[in-house]
C-alpha cells in the first residue's frame, strides 16, 4: 500500500545542495561533524560525545525506519556537511528537523535544504508540517520562518538532550 511517506524523493538537488539518504560513506563525516558541543547543545536527540559507533547506528537502525526520512546535506553534491529531515509520529503533520555542522552554520544551507525538503513534503501530499527550536535560538528559529513556518506557542522540552528547556513550537499549513 502506498503512504504519502513512500512519495517523498529518495533525493533533492538545489542550487547548492544535493540531499540524498545517508550512507555508510558519510558516516565518518556524520560523526567529526556531530561530535561538537555546541551542536549538541542545539540537537533533542543527538549524543554527545558522538562516535563512529553512533553514526553507524544512525544510518543502519534510525535512517531505515517507517517514523523517520533522513536526508544527508551534501555540499555540491560531494561533501556531507548536515542532516535535515521528518519525524513522524503520532500526529498527522510530520516534524522537521536538521542540523548542520558548525563550520557551515551562517551560509543559508540549512534554510536551502529546509525550503527544498518543505517542497517535496507539499508535492507529496501532506497538509502540514510542524517543527521547534529552543527560545533562544534565534538562528533556527529564522530558518523556519524563512522557510514558510509560523510561530504558535511555546513549551517546555520533556524529553531527551533539551529537557526542560524553552521551545517555539512552529507549523506550516499548506494551502490547498
Amino acid at each position: 500500500m502506498d503512504s504519502i511517506k513512500d512519495r517523498l524523493p529518495a533525493s533533492i538537488t538545489t542550487d547548492r545542495l544535493e540531499l540524498t539518504t545517508p550512507t555508510m560513506a558519510h558516516a565518518s563525516a556524520i560523526a567529526r561533524l556531530a561530535n561538537n558541543r555546541r551542536v549538541h547543545e542545539m540537537m533533542a536527540r543527538l549524543p554527545f560525545p558522538y562516535t563512529d559507533a553512533d553514526a553507524r547506528f544512525f544510518i543502519e537502525e534510525i535512517v531505515p525506519t517507517e517514523t523517520e526520512h533522513c536526508l544527508a546535506i551534501m555540499l555540491g553534491g560531494v561533501e556531507f556537511i548536515g542532516i535535515v529531515g521528518l519525524s513522524f509520529g503520532d500526529d498527522p503533520a510530520p516534524e522537521l528537523g536538521y542540523w548542520l555542522g558548525e563550520p557551515y552554520w551562517g551560509h543559508g544551507y540549512a534554510t536551502e535544504a529546509a525550503i527544498a525538503l518543505v517542497a517535496a513534503t507539499r508535492s507529496a501530499g501532506y497538509a502540514a508540517l510542524r517543527s521547534r527550536a529552543l527560545l533562544h535560538n534565534a538562528r533556527s528559529r529564522n530558518v523556519l520562518r524563512k522557510a514558510g513556518f509560523t510561530e504558535i506557542g511555546e513549551a517546555t522540552e520533556a524529553t531527551n538532550n533539551l529537557a526542560g528547556q524553552q521551545m517555539m513550537l512552529m507549523r506550516l499549513e499548506f494551502d490547498r
